[in-house]
C-alpha cells in the first residue's frame, strides 16, 4: 500500500491549535464521502467472508455434511470464521448506525470519528489479522485464500477506507473532543430513543450515587452487596424489567435490559449482575413453566421478594452440560436431588434455585435432563445452607465479587413434584437453551459497562497525572489508548443493541447474541488492561479501582460461554446454514 495514501502526520497534542488548523485543511470531500466508501468497502468484505465460509465448509465436510471430527481438527479455522463473521456484522452495524443518525441529523463529528476509525481499523484487521486473543490471530491466508485474491479484494474502497480510518490525526481529534466532555460516560450518541435514554439517566444516577462510591470497598473486603442496594434495584424495577406486566413486571424489552445492565455494570459488575439471575429464572419460567408456576414465581421475582440463583455447572463438566451427573429421583410427592454443583453465584442469599439435574439416567446426553424450581431459605455465611440435604463451601475468586461463588453438594435434597419446570421431564436442556440468547446479550451489556468504567478511570488518571511537566493525556500513545478504547466500546455497544433489537423482534438471534458477547468480552479486557497500563505502577496497587476492574473484566471471557465455546457455537451455526 503506498505510504502517500495514508495519514503520515504525527498526532498533535489533544486540543492543540496546530491540530485544529491542520484538521481544517483536510480534504472535505474525502470526509463527506466516508460513508459511501465504507459501503463500497463492505461489499468487498462480504465477498471475502463468503469465500472464507465456503472454504471452511469444504475443509470440515464429508459427503456434504459437517464432520465434528474434521471441525475439531480445524478449530483455528472454524473459530477464525466466527471472528471474521463478528467483524463483518460489526462493520455492517456501524454503517447502519451512521446512516440512521445521518437521517436524524445527529451524526456529528464525534460519531463520524468513532465510525470512521472503527470501520477503518476493523477492515485493516480483517485483511491483516484479527486478534482472537493476545496470542492467536486469524488471517485470510489461514483459510487457504491466495495472496493475489486477498490483494484484489483489499484494493479500491477497502484500501481507501483503511487510509482515512484509524489515522493519527483522527485519533488525536477524537481525544480532543473527549477531553472537552463533562463526563465520558457516553462518548457519541447511543442511537437509542429518548425513552431509553431516560431509563439510562435514572439508572446512572443510582449507580453513581449508591454503588460506585462503595464498590471498591466491597471488592477489597469480599463483602456482599448490601441489601439496601438490592432494595434500591427492586424499587427501580430492575428485577422485573422484562417480565410481562400481567405477572408484575415492567414488560420492557431487551434493549432496556441492555441499558440498565450497562449502567449498573459501569458502577460495579456485581450489581450489574444481580439482575442476571432474575432474568434467567424469569425467562426459564416464562418459556417453559406452567401457568401455575408463572403465577407463583414471576411476581415475586419481579418485586425482588425472591432472589434466584442458577445451579447448572458441575465440577468436571464445565461447558459440557450433556455430561451432567447430578440425579433427581422421583419419590412419591418429591424429587430427591443428589450430586455436586459448582460456580454457583449468590446461592447463600438466594431464595430460589433453578437446578438442572438428570431424571432419566438411561437417556444419554441432553435428553435425560430436567429443570427444577427449588426453593431454599435465605441465609448468611455463618449458616449458609441450613436446608436438609444441602451443603457447600465458598470459592475464593479474583474478581466478580459482591455475591460470592460456591460449590454445593446435594444429598437427597427434596423438591416438590409440582416444582418440575413445565411439569414435564426431559426438557431441561431445551428449556435452558431458550435463555442463552438473553443471557449472552446481557453479558455483552455487562462487558460494555465494565469497559466504559475502565475508560473513565484511564481518562481521569491521564488528565490528572503529571509527567515531564504535562498530563499523560498530552502524550500521543496514551491518547491513542483512550481513542481506541472509546472506538471499540462504541462498536461493542452497537453490536449489543443490534442483537437486543433482534431479540425484541422475536427473531432467532443466538449468532448475533454470541457475536456481541464474544467481542464485548475481548473489548472489556483490552480496555481494563490499557487503562491499568495508563496508571503505570499505581494500577498494580490494590487501592486503585482499576485493579478491581481488571479482575472483573477477566471473567467476561469465561462465563456464559467461554470465548472458545462461543466461537465454536457461532461457527457451527454459520456452517450449518444452507445445508
Amino acid at each position: 500500500m503506498p505510504a502517500a495514501c495514508c495519514d503520515a502526520t504525527i498526532a498533535q497534542i489533544p486540543g492543540d491549535d496546530a491540530m485544529t488548523a491542520q484538521l481544517a485543511q483536510l480534504n472535505t470531500a474525502e470526509q463527506l464521502d466516508m460513508l459511501q466508501t465504507a459501503r463500497e468497502a463492505f461489499a468487498s468484505v462480504e465477498i471475502l467472508y463468503a469465500d472464507v465460509r465456503g472454504l471452511v465448509r469444504t475443509h470440515v465436510s464429508t459427503n456434504g455434511k459437517i464432520s465434528s471430527e474434521l471441525f475439531e481438527q480445524a478449530q483455528h479455522e472454524g473459530h477464525g470464521l466466527a471472528w471474521i463473521a463478528t467483524y463483518v456484522e460489526a462493520i455492517r452495524e456501524m454503517i447502519a448506525y451512521a446512516e440512521r443518525l445521518d437521517i436524524e441529523g445527529r451524526f456529528g463529528e464525534t460519531e463520524r470519528l468513532l465510525t470512521q476509525i472503527g470501520i477503518g481499523e476493523y477492515l485493516a484487521q480483517i485483511f491483516g489479522g484479527i486478534p482472537m486473543n493476545q496470542g492467536e490471530f486469524i488471517r485470510p491466508e489461514d483459510f487457504g485464500l491466495s495472496p493475489e485474491h486477498v490483494a484484489a479484494l483489499r484494493s479500491g474502497a477497502v484500501t481507501r477506507m483503511i487510509c482515512i480510518g484509524n489515522t493519527a490525526t483522527n485519533r488525536a481529534r477524537l481525544v480532543a473532543l473527549i477531553a472537552t466532555l463533562d463526563s465520558a460516560a457516553m462518548i457519541g450518541v447511543s442511537g437509542l430513543d429518548d425513552t431509553m435514554e431516560s431509563i439510562r439517566d435514572e439508572i446512572r444516577k443510582f449507580g453513581e450515587g449508591e454503588v460506585a462510591p462503595h464498590a471498591h470497598e466491597w471488592h477489597l473486603t469480599n463483602a456482599y452487596i448490601p441489601f439496601e442496594i438490592v432494595d434500591g434495584l427492586s424499587n427501580l424495577g430492575v428485577f422485573g424489567l422484562t417480565i410481562p406486566e400481567e405477572y408484575g413486571g415492567m414488560g420492557l424489552g431487551k434493549i432496556a435490559m441492555c441499558v440498565v445492565t450497562e449502567e449498573l455494570s459501569r458502577a460495579y459488575i456485581g450489581v450489574g449482575s444481580l439482575g442476571t439471575r432474575s432474568e434467567i429464572a424469569a425467562e426459564l419460567i416464562l418459556c417453559g413453566g406452567t401457568e401455575e408456576q408463572k403465577q407463583e414465581f414471576l411476581p415475586k421475582i419481579a418485586s425482588g421478594e425472591i432472589l434466584p440463583t442458577a445451579v447448572f455447572t458441575e465440577p468436571n463438566t464445565g461447558s459440557d452440560l450433556a455430561s451432567l451427573r447430578t440425579r433427581a429421583v422421583k419419590d412419591e410427592g418429591t424429587y430427591k436431588i443428589s450430586g455436586n454443583k459448582t460456580w454457583i453465584t449468590h446461592p447463600v442469599r438466594a431464595d430460589l434455585m433453578t437446578v438442572l439435574a438428570r431424571t432419566n439416567p438411561a437417556e444419554p446426553g441432553y435428553k435425560g435432563l430436567s429443570m427444577f424450581l427449588a426453593r431454599k431459605p435465605r441465609r448468611t455465611d455463618e449458616n449458609p445452607f441450613p436446608a436438609s440435604g444441602m451443603s457447600g463451601g465458598e470459592i475464593e475468586v479474583l474478581g466478580y465479587r459482591g455475591m460470592k461463588e460456591y460449590e454445593i453438594a446435594f444429598d437427597g435434597f427434596e423438591v416438590p413434584v409440582g416444582n418440575l419446570l413445565g411439569d414435564v421431564e426431559g426438557q431441561g436442556f431445551k428449556q435452558l437453551m431458550q435463555t442463552f440468547e438473553s443471557a449472552r446479550i446481557q453479558t455483552a451489556a455487562r462487558a460494555v459497562g465494565v469497559a466504559q468504567n475502565a475508560l473513565e478511570l484511564g481518562l481521569r488518571y491521564a488528565h490528572e497525572r503529571i509527567q515531564f511537566g504535562k498530563p499523560l493525556l498530552k502524550f500521543p500513545r496514551v491518547a491513542d489508548k483512550i481513542a481506541m478504547m472509546a472506538v471499540e466500546i462504541h462498536i461493542a455497544r452497537q453490536l449489543t443493541y443490534f442483537s437486543a433489537r433482534a431479540k425484541d423482534a422475536d427473531k432467532r438471534c443466538d449468532v448475533e447474541a454470541g457475536m456481541a458477547k464474544l467481542l464485548g468480552a475481548r473489548v472489556a479486557w483490552a480496555a481494563a488492561d490499557n487503562a491499568l497500563q495508563i496508571h503505570g505502577g499505581n494500577g498494580f496497587a490494590l487501592e486503585y479501582p482499576i485493579s478491581r476492574v481488571l479482575c472483573d473484566a477477566r471473567i467476561l471471557n469465561i462465563f456464559e460461554g467461554a470465548a472458545e465455546i462461543q466461537a465454536q457455537v457461532i461457527a457451527r451455526r454459520l456452517l450449518d446454514e444452507g445445508n
